[in-house]
């Protein structure tokens, strides 16, 4: 299964058609947390659409299903929809360790807020999704104090001020 996050006029990259017959989600929307002039912001029919092909990948016949996510930097819209549907596979772990296995998965990781929100309400996980963010982004802008003006000059002061 190939998940393909890319921004809405971004070229299909070549890669992912090289892997042989195999299902694919390609998504486009911006890393943004709010709709903003040139900006697509996830929707939740995003979310829509994730949620059943993460369940279609876990009912597949195959022993162990594969996986690859990818956007274009891998830090905010591939962690967001691996969280998601991580917490979707394994709904008796706690939010706090699906977002420590993303983490080992993606160190880098920084999870699209407004992606996480809305599957959060999706999944019915009662805001422990996001919840579980303000401890991740808090360590984040502890390690990178930089990254956070980052986030800020991107549009994404909602998320720095989540994890302050």
């Amino acid at each position: 299964h190939v998940l393909s996050i890319l921004d809405p006029v971004f070229p299909e990259p070549p890669a992912p058609h090289t892997f042989g017959d195999h299902p694919r989600l390609p998504p486009r929307f911006h890393p943004a947390i709010e709709h903003r002039e040139r900006t697509i912001a996830p929707r939740i029919n995003d979310v829509e659409r994730l949620l059943p092909f993460g369940r279609g990948m876990t009912a597949a016949p195959a022993a162990k299903p594969y996986l690859l996510v990818h956007c274009h930097a891998g830090i905010s819209r591939s962690t967001a929809s691996t969280y998601l549907l991580l917490a979707q596979a394994r709904p008796d772990l706690p939010a706090g360790d699906v977002l420590a296995a993303v983490r080992g998965i993606r160190p880098a990781a920084w999870p699209n807020i407004r992606l996480v929100g809305y599957g959060d309400e999706l999944l019915g996980r009662d805001g422990a999704l996001v919840a579980a963010l303000r401890s991740h982004y808090r360590d984040a802008l502890r390690r990178d104090p930089a990254f956070g003006e980052l986030m800020r000059t991107a549009g994404r002061t909602r998320e720095v001020l989540h994890g302050s």
